[in-house]
C-alpha cells in the first residue's frame, strides 16, 4: 500500500505523531557519523524535548547581540582602562599544515607571513590583568597578485570557544582604486575602469561582515590567560593584535564644547570632491556609473561620461570608500553632497560618516539619507536643518564613508523570527496532514493541533509591531512595510477559516518566501554621489542642484540622445570581424579592450563587439541577412535551434577541432551536436551540487552523505530535528541510472524500460516515501535558517551564499552530489547542468570570414583569456559576477577556497548535459508533469510515466519528419547517431588531490 494512503487513517496519523514525539531526541542523539541509526535507547521525550532537540541543532550559536546583553547583565566593563598587544610572530600553536614563517614583508621586519593554502590556524597566548569587554585591532597586509582577491576571512575563538556567531564570520578589507584616466572606446565613450589592488599595511578594528552594528564587536575577556585561535583559509601578512576599552563616541552637541572655539574664519573658496575620484574603495565592486543628469559633473553631451559613484553598487556590507583632500587652513567647515537617494522607492539609506578615519560624533554613526526623486544636495545636519561644523587641521584630510544596515537589524531580526515561526508551524501541519492535500478529510484544527492558530495569531501581531518599527525607521511608508501588509493579509485569510488551512498548506511556504525576500531587501542600501562639498561655515554652499531651464535643457538633449544607438551596429566593416554578445555592456567593455590589446596585435585581425540586448533580435537580422560574424553568450539551445537550420557553421569542418574539443567536457558539447557536427563552442556552465552545512551535521553525528542511501538513511534524523533536504531535479536520477534521455538514433525517448521507471520511482519517492518537501521557495534563506542543513542547488547558490550569508562563513561546505554505488566500489555521479546558465560561442552560416571566426573563438576560449576576463570581471563588478568559464584550466584560477575546488572538480567529471534533437524541448514539460501527477495527484508512478513518454514521443517525431530524419510512414530513415559518454572526464584529474 502507498505511503500517501495510509496516511488517510486517523488511527495511523496518530501513531506517527506518537512516534515523532517520543522517538525524535532519541534517534537525534544516537545517530552515528555515516547517518545510520544504531539501535535505540530506551531514553524517551515529549514534544517540548524534540522541539527544544530541533532549535538546538539549528542555533548552535547565539547571535553577538545576545551574548553582549549577557555579558553585560553579568557585569562585564566597558569603562576599564585595560589595553594589551600581542606581536604577530610570537605564536603560541599552529595547526600541523599550516604555511606561516617569521621574516620581512612590504618594509616590516619580524611580522608573520602566513601563506595559508587551506583551511589552517594559528594561536597566541593573552594574559589579562583587567577584565572587561575589548574590542580587537589587526594590522595587516593582504597578499596583492591576480589570485588573492577578496576579503580576508578569519574566524576568532578565545579558549577553544567561538562566543558568538559572528566571530565565525569577520573579514579584513583590501584597498582598491579605479584605474585612471578612463579609457574611451571608438565612439568616443568611456569604458568603466577597472579597479587596481592597492592594499599595503593597514589596520581594522574587527567588526561584523554584514554592517548589523554600529560598533566593533566586543569579546569578553577575564582576568588571567587566554588562548586566542585566528582560522583561515586566506594568506596575509599580520603585525600585530590589540585588544582595547570600547571608546564611547560622544553626540554633537558635547563635541562642540570641546572643540576650539576661538579659532578663527576659513577664507577659503569651497572644496569640491569629484566623487568618482576615490582615494581607495574596501570593495573591488563600488563601481563608477553614467548619469546624464545636465548638472553631473563632468557632462559631456552625447557620450557616456562615467561621472557618479554608482549606488547600486555601493550599497551592502561594510562597503566604505574614502576621499582625501586639502584643507587651506584649520578651522570650522560644514558638508554636504550632491546625491541621489531614489534607487530604493520610499526607502532610506544609512551611513557611517568618518572624518580622518573616526566618528567624530554620534549622529553620524549612522545618518539617515531619506528618498528624494532625482538629484538633491543634502546637507550634512541635524534634525532642525541645522549644518554641522566640522574642525578640520590644515593640510590632507580625509572623509570616508561606510554602508551600515544597523538602525534596520531589529526589524530584519524580527522578520527572521517570523520565518522560523512559518517553518515550525509549517512542519507541524506536515506531521498532522502526512504532506497530503486530503480534501475528504475533515479538521478541527484547534483539537488536532493545539495552539497552532495561536502562534498564527502572534506572529501576525508581531508583523503589524515591526511595520510600524521600519515606518518609523524609515520616516515613511515604503514597499517593505507594505510587503508585510500583504504577509498580514494572508495570514488574515488562514486565521478566517483556520479548519481549511491544512488544505492548502502550500500557502505556508509562499509566505516564507515573501518574508525571506522582504529580509534580502532590507540589506540594500544604495547611494549615489557626484560630488561632495566641503565648505567654510561662514559661506554659502556652491549650486548643487538643476534649475528648472536646465532641467528642460537636459530632458531636450537627452531625448535626441536616445535616437544615436548604443547597442548592435547595422553597418557593418568588411575588413572588421563582427562579433555580438548577448551580456551587459560592462561585458562586451572588458572584451572589446581585451580583443584590442592581445587578439588583433597577435593575428591582425580587427575585431568590434557589439552588444546584443536581446537574442531574439538575432532572429530577425539573421532573416534580413545582417548576421554577424560571430555570437558569444548565446543561450544554450540557440545554436541547436539554427543548426537544424542550417544558420550556424559545423565547427568540425576545422582541421584543428579535435584539439579544441579535448580542452572541454564532453558533456559540455552535447546540446551542440546536430546530425554528425558540433555548431557551438561550450562557454560557460553550472551544474549541480550539494551544500551542508558543517556545524549542524556534527551537532546531528551525521556526515556528508556519498550515496543516496547514505542520504535516506540521514533522512529521519533530519526530520525528526525539523528539519529536511531539497526538492531534487530530475537529472539527476535518471542520469545516475545510466539512462540516456533520448535514444542514440533520436527518434525517442530513451527511458521506456525498467531502469527508466526505476529511476522515476526514486524521484518521485522523495516526496511520496521520505517526506521531502514539494517544492522550495528560497534554498539559501532555508540553508541559513537551518531548515534545510544538506541539499543540492547549483553554482549560483554557492555565490549567493557567499554574498548573502556572511554569518555563515566557515561552517558550510560544498561536495559531490550524491551517488549509485557500483558494483566495482565507483560512485556514479552523472547529472547535467542548469539550461538557464548555459552559454555558448558560435559561427554564423552567412559569414564571409569563417577562417577569421574561428580564429577568434579559439583566442576567446583559450586558457589565457578566460582567466583574465574571468578574474578582470570579478573586480569590476564582485564576487556575484564569478565567470562559470567552461576551460577548466581557467576556472582552476579563479579565487575558488581550495577545498570547494576539489568538491567542484570531482562533480565536474560527471558533467553531461542532455543531448538535443527535433521535438525534444517537449522533455522538460512532460517529466514535470508526470511529477505533478504522481506527487500531488497521487496517480501510479508507472502510468504516469507512460503518458509522458507518448507525448514527447509523438512531438518528436513530428519534428523528425519536418527535418527528413523519419519518413512519411514513420520510418526512420537516418540516424542522428548522438554521442554516448559513458565514462567521467579525465580532463580535471590534473587538478584533483588524490
Amino acid at each position: 500500500m502507498e505511503l500517501k494512503a495510509l496516511f488517510r487513517t486517523r488511527a495511523v496519523m496518530s501513531f506517527m505523531l506518537a512516534l515523532v514525539c517520543v522517538l525524535g531526541p532519541t534517534l537525534t542523539a544516537l545517530a552515528d557519523n555515516n547517518g545510520t541509526l544504531p539501535k535505540a535507547s530506551s531514553t524517551s521525550g515529549d514534544a517540548e524535548a524534540a522541539s527544544h532537540a530541533a532549535n538546538t541543532a539549528k542555533n548552535l550559536i547565539p547571535t553577538y547581540t545576545e551574548v553582549l546583553e549577557g555579558w553585560k547583565k553579568n557585569g562585564a566593563k566597558e569603562d576599564h582602562t585595560g589595553s594589551m598587544t600581542l606581536s604577530a610572530a610570537s605564536l603560541s600553536g599552529k595547526s600541523a599544515n599550516a604555511n606561516v614563517a617569521v621574516e620581512s614583508y612590504d618594509g616590516k621586519n619580524n611580522v608573520l607571513v602566513w601563506k595559508a593554502k587551506g583551511e589552517e590556524w594559528v594561536e597566541y597566548d593573552l594574559d589579562v590583568a583587567q577584565g572587561g569587554l575589548y574590542s580587537i585591532e589587526m594590522s595587516y597586509h593582504p597578499f596583492v597578485d591576480s589570485r588573492d582577491r577578496k576579503p580576508i576571512a578569519l574566524s576568532l575563538s578565545v579558549d577553544g570557544v567561538s562566543p558568538y556567531l559572528e566571530s565565525k564570520s569577520i573579514e579584513l578589507y583590501r584597498h582598491w582604486k579605479d584605474k585612471m584616466p578612463i579609457v574611451k572606446d571608438d565612439n568616443g565613450d568611456e569604458i568603466r575602469p577597472a579597479a587596481n589592488d592597492i592594499s599595503s599595511w593597514q589596520t581594522w578594528e574587527l567588526r561584523d561582515m554584514s554592517g548589523a552594528y554600529l560598533d566593533p564587536l566586543l569579546w569578553n575577556l577575564t582576568p588571567g590567560k587566554h588562548k586566542i585561535r585566528l582560522a583561515g583559509s586566506d594568506p596575509m601578512a599580520l603585525e600585530f593584535i590589540s585588544f582595547k576599552a570600547p571608546v564611547p563616541v560622544a553626540d554633537y552637541a558635547a563635541v562642540k564644547k570641546e572643540q576650539t572655539k576661538n579659532a578663527a574664519p576659513v577664507e577659503a573658496d569651497p572644496i569640491v570632491i569629484e566623487a568618482e575620484q576615490v582615494g581607495w574603495k574596501n570593495d573591488s565592486s563600488i563601481t563608477l556609473a553614467y548619469d546624464n543628469d545636465i548638472a553631473n559633473s563632468p557632462y559631456v553631451r552625447g557620450k557616456i561620461s562615467y561621472n557618479t559613484l554608482d549606488g547600486s553598487h555601493w550599497s551592502s556590507k561594510n562597503q566604505e570608500i574614502s576621499w582625501s583632500f586639502d584643507a587651506p587652513a584649520a578651522g570650522f567647515y560644514k558638508i554636504a553632497l550632491r546625491q541621489q537617494q531614489s534607487l530604493v522607492s520610499n526607502r532610506s539609506s544609512f551611513r557611517t560618516i568618518m572624518i580622518n578615519g573616526k566618528v567624530p560624533f554620534s549622529e553620524l554613526k549612522a545618518y539617515r539619507f531619506p528618498y528624494a526623486t532625482g538629484w538633491k544636495g543634502r546637507e550634512l545636519a541635524n534634525d532642525e536643518g541645522e549644518p554641522y561644523q566640522f574642525y578640520l587641521e590644515k593640510g590632507t584630510n580625509t572623509i570616508s564613508m561606510r554602508v551600515t544596515q544597523a538602525p534596520l537589524i531589529p526589524a530584519a531580526a524580527e522578520m527572521d523570527k517570523g520565518i522560523a515561526t512559518l517553518v515550525k508551524l509549517s512542519t507541524d501541519l506536515r506531521t498532522l496532514t502526512g504532506g497530503v492535500d486530503d480534501k475528504n478529510r475533515t479538521w478541527d484544527l484547534k483539537k488536532d493541533l493545539p495552539g497552532f492558530v495561536e502562534q498564527l495569531q502572534e506572529l501576525n501581531d508581531n508583523l503589524a509591531a515591526t511595520r510600524e518599527q521600519l515606518i518609523a525607521i524609515n520616516g515613511r511608508s515604503d514597499a517593505l512595510s507594505q510587503g508585510l501588509v500583504t504577509v498580514s493579509k494572508d495570514i488574515e485569510t488562514l486565521l478566517k477559516y483556520p479548519d481549511e488551512i491544512p488544505y492548502d498548506a502550500g500557502r505556508m511556504n509562499t509566505m516564507q518566501g515573501k518574508l525571506a525576500d522582504l529580509v534580502k531587501q532590507l540589506s540594500s542600501q544604495p547611494l549615489q554621489i557626484d560630488r561632495i562639498f566641503i565648505v567654510p561655515v561662514q559661506k554659502p554652499f556652491p549650486k548643487m542642484e538643476s534649475t528648472f531651464a536646465e532641467k528642460i535643457q537636459g530632458s531636450i538633449i537627452n531625448f535626441f540622445n536616445t535616437f544615436r544607438s548604443k547597442e548592435v551596429s547595422e553597418k557593418t566593416d568588411d575588413q572588421v570581424l563582427n562579433v555580438w554578445m548577448n551580456r551587459g555592456r560592462d561585458y562586451v567593455n572588458l572584451l572589446q579592450s581585451m580583443a584590442n590589446e592581445m587578439f588583433t596585435p597577435q593575428t591582425g585581425i580587427k575585431v568590434k563587439i557589439n552588444l546584443l540586448k536581446d537574442d531574439k533580435l538575432l532572429l530577425l537580422m539573421n532573416a534580413a541577412g545582417m548576421a554577424p560574424d560571430v555570437g558569444i553568450g548565446l543561450p544554450h539551445d540557440t545554436p541547436f535551434d539554427y543548426a537544424i537550420r542550417n544558420g550556424v557553421y559545423n565547427l568540425k569542418q576545422f582541421p584543428d577541432f579535435d584539439d579544441v574539443y579535448k580542452q572541454f567536457a564532453p558533456g559540455a558539447w552535447m546540446p551542440y551536436f546536430y546530425d554528425g557536427g558540433y555548431y557551438a563552442v561550450p562557454e560557460t556552465q553550472t551544474f549541480s551540487m550539494m551544500f551542508y552545512r558543517k556545524d549542524i551535521l556534527q551537532n546531528l553525528g551525521l556526515s556528508v552523505p556519498d550515496t543516496w542511501d547514505d542520504m535516506y538513511r540521514m533522512l529521519p534524523v533530519l526530520q525528526q530535528n525539523g528539519m529536511n533536504f531539497t526538492p531534487v531535479e530530475h537529472s539527476i536520477f535518471m542520469q545516475m541510472h545510466g539512462l540516456e534521455y533520448i535514444k542514440q538514433d533520436g527518434s525517442r525517448t530513451g527511458f521506456n524500460n525498467d531502469k527508466g521507471f526505476e529511476a522515476f520511482k526514486e524521484w518521485t519517492d522523495l516526496q511520496n516515501k521520505y517526506g521531502i518537501d514539494q517544492r522550495s521557495d528560497n534554498f539559501v534563506q532555508h540553508f541559513r535558517d537551518g531548515s534545510y542543513p544538506i541539499g543540492i542547488a547549483d553554482l549560483n547558490g554557492y555565490l549567493q551564499l557567499t554574498v548573502a550569508a556572511p554569518e555563515l562563513n566557515g561552517v558550510w561546505g560544498v561536495a559531490p552530489i550524491p551517488g549509485v554505488k557500483q558494483a566495482d566500489g565507483t560512485v556514479v555521479r552523472w547529472t547535467g547542468g542548469n539550461g538557464g546558465d548555459q552559454f555558448a560561442s558560435a559561427i554564423f552560416k552567412h559569414t564571409k570570414k569563417p577562417q577569421e571566426s574561428w580564429e577568434f573563438l579559439k583566442w576567446w576560449m583559450s586558457e589565457e583569456v578566460q582567466e583574465k576576463y574571468g578574474l578582470d570581471l570579478e573586480t569590476l563588478n564582485g564576487v556575484t559576477f564569478r565567470w562559470y568559464t567552461s576551460n577548466v584550466d581557467s576556472f582552476v584560477k579563479l579565487p575558488w577556497k581550495e577545498e570547494d575546488l576539489q568538491a567542484i572538480l570531482e562533480q565536474w567529471k560527471w558533467f553531461r548535459e542532455v543531448a538535443k534533437v527535433p521535438g525534444s524541448y517537449y522533455m522538460e514539460r512532460e517529466l514535470t508533469n508526470a511529477w505533478t501527477r504522481t506527487v500531488i495527484n497521487g496517480e501510479n508512478y508507472r502510468t504516469s510515466l507512460e503518458t509522458a513518454i507518448k507525448e514527447v514521443d509523438r512531438e518528436i517525431q513530428r519534428k523528425m519528419q519536418e527535418f527528413h530524419f523519419v519518413d512519411a510512414n514513420g520510418q526512420l530513415v537516418r540516424s542522428l547517431n548522438l554521442p554516448v559518454i559513458t565514462k567521467p572526464w579525465e580532463g580535471v584529474d590534473k587538478y584533483v588531490k588524490k
